[in-house]
């Protein structure tokens, strides 16, 4: 099995966890960090909907946790054909991502559209642009 095959599993896999009884719709999320670890995280939903976490920034945190810094690739699988990150998440992924960053766009039959991170967030906030 591909790495890249491995991570749309586990995506595939943590999006069963998914706790969404508002929208009904499942999430999940993979991170691979450069030394090939990977990161999960499925989106929670909260009737108080801002409090909801979406998939990526589960991953986000569980990657955070276990001490890494680097992002190298990411699946993330929805039940549409193009569940791209929202604005939220790629910002996430922008920050522990570079530019190319490939994020992998996935149903449960498979990767459907593959975007560099500069193709999803173009012009990210960045610690350069936050400093004075």
């Amino acid at each position: 099995m591909s790495d890249l095959d491995a991570l749309f599993e586990a995506a595939k896999a943590v999006r069963e966890n998914a706790y969404a009884p508002y929208s009904n719709f499942l999430v999940g999320a993979a991170l691979r960090a450069p030394d090939g670890t990977v990161f999960i995280g499925c989106n929670v939903e909260n009737a108080s909907y801002p409090v909801s976490v979406c998939a990526e920034g589960g991953a986000v945190s569980a990657m955070i946790t276990a001490g890494y810094r680097e992002i190298a690739e990411a699946v993330v699988i929805g039940d549409a054909a193009l569940c791209t990150p929202c604005g939220m998440c790629r910002q996430r992924l922008k920050e522990f991502g570079t530019d190319d960053l490939v994020v992998h766009v996935a149903d449960l039959d498979g990767i459907r559209r593959s975007f560099t991170m500069d193709e999803l967030l173009p012009a990210a906030f960045e610690l350069e642009y936050t400093s004075k």
